[in-house]
């Protein structure tokens, strides 16, 4: 992994992901400075998720998506976008929850606790039923989270049981695609190397 995360970009992909990473950090700076602390808070949240593609040596186009994705989510919450445009909130949670599910997948599947990958020798039905539970499993806990900043941090974050049903719908849906990409596809980046430090 530390090699993965210190490996130089090779292709556009990789240099565009990493210019959104860099664009992410600078973004709590900007939050921090001329928009409100909890703004700030939001793009920090987003920092983790920015880094894990690089650290678990994804595919470019892949690693470009999770960013992008991460991005588009943190930055909508900050400029109100779940609000003023209608179903936007839908659409973020069914991209966002699809891509994290792969992420959380690939992380489990690395640290054994279950094979859920074709590289690691999964059959196809595997993330095909296991990818949507997480997926739901994920949408729950992003709505524990909506609750919290609801209830200690701001009450303008906009939380009602038809919100929460609906996203976590959208979620498990996102799971479904996750599913299917990681049934029919590898996300692993040529000549990466596992967290033993072996080639793969």
């Amino acid at each position: 992994m530390k090699e993965d995360f210190l490996r130089p970009p090779r292709s556009l992909a990789e240099w565009s992901a990493d210019s959104l990473r860099v664009l992410g950090i600078v973004g709590v700076g900007v939050a921090l400075i001329w928009l409100a602390p909890t703004d700030a808070g939001i793009a920090a949240l987003a920092l983790p998720a920015l880094m894990l593609p690089r650290v678990l040596g994804l595919r470019g186009w892949f690693d470009l998506a999770v960013c992008a994705t991460v991005l588009v989510a943190a930055w909508s919450n900050i400029f109100d976008l779940y609000r003023t445009i209608p179903g936007w909130d839908l659409v973020v949670h069914l991209i966002c929850t699809g891509i994290l599910t792969i992420v959380a997948v690939l992380i489990l599947t690395r640290a054994e606790v279950v094979a859920m990958t074709r590289d690691h020798g999964a059959r196809p039905r595997t993330p095909l039923v296991l990818a949507p539970l997480l997926a739901l499993a994920l949408s729950a806990m992003w709505e524990m989270v909506e609750w919290l900043g609801w209830a200690y941090l701001s009450d303008e974050i906009f939380v009602t049981y038809q919100d929460t049903i609906g996203d976590m719908v959208f979620g498990g849906l996102g799971g479904i695609a996750a599913g299917v990409i990681l049934a029919t596809s590898s996300l692993r980046r040529p000549c990466s190397r596992s967290e033993f430090g072996e080639r793969e």
